[in-house]
């Protein structure tokens, strides 16, 4: 039986410990309605799982809006920046699930696919970035998270293997990557655009409703950890 020690979480950001996607999928409608356009669903899968600069890319190219690609990426950072900054919110229970580990000795990261800016911005101004040994965006490693780079950065702080490593996620294929990449897997319900309960619970070994309905300790006890 593993002991807290022997084991290390990695946790997603948005729509994990962050309330952060209604702000996004607003976002969406927001830069649309600027652009006198109407997405498509598949306009809105796409920009789900890309990065700033590709969604600037895209609108421009798809529907002509903005001067430049990397216009239009700039006008999207600074609405954003301004909730990260200002207003971000926690998903419910995330505070007393982070702290409770911290309690226990597991040591803690962040691997997310927002912008590095807005990533540490917001986790620190949530308050959650003192308990994390590292905090990595797919921007620091230049790849995404269908590939298990930005997780392994994250890991290295950490000190742990694959197999001791868990990995909270709200999305379906970030899940998937993590376990074909041989993690642990803890998949956690945001909304159905990321992966239905469903959905989640057979992309993973845990599924958490919510950090309310499963506490820190909770969570140890069904890792095996004591």
């Amino acid at each position: 039986m593993e002991t807290c020690s022997d084991i290390g979480v990695i946790f997603d950001c948005d729509g994990t410990l962050l309330d952060s996607m209604p702000m996004w999928h607003s976002l969406d409608d927001r830069i649309a309605q600027r652009a006198g356009v109407q997405l498509t669903q598949a306009d809105r899968d796409y920009f789900t799982q890309a990065t700033l600069r590709e969604c600037g890319d895209y609108i421009h190219d798809r529907y002509g809006f903005g001067a430049s690609g990397a216009a239009v990426e700039q006008m999207i950072a600074g609405e954003i920046m301004h909730w990260y900054a200002d207003e971000p919110v926690m998903k419910p229970g995330a505070a007393d699930f982070v702290r409770g580990l911290a309690e226990a000795g597991v040591p803690m990261a962040v691997a997310s696919s927002t912008p590095a800016a807005f990533l540490r911005e917001g986790l620190q101004n949530a308050g959650l970035a003192p308990y994390m040994k590292a905090i990595v965006s797919v921007e620091d490693v230049r790849s995404s998270k269908r590939e298990p780079l930005v997780y392994d950065t994250a890991r290295a702080a950490l000190g742990t293997d694959r197999a001791h490593t868990w990995g909270i996620e709200d999305a379906v294929y970030a899940l998937d990557t993590l376990r074909h990449a041989g993690y642990r897997t803890a998949g956690i319900f945001d909304s159905t655009i990321a992966g239905s309960p469903e959905q989640l619970a057979a992309a993973s070994e845990l599924f958490i409703a919510s950090f309310v309905e499963l506490p820190a300790d909770e969570f140890l006890t069904a890792v095996a950890c004591s």
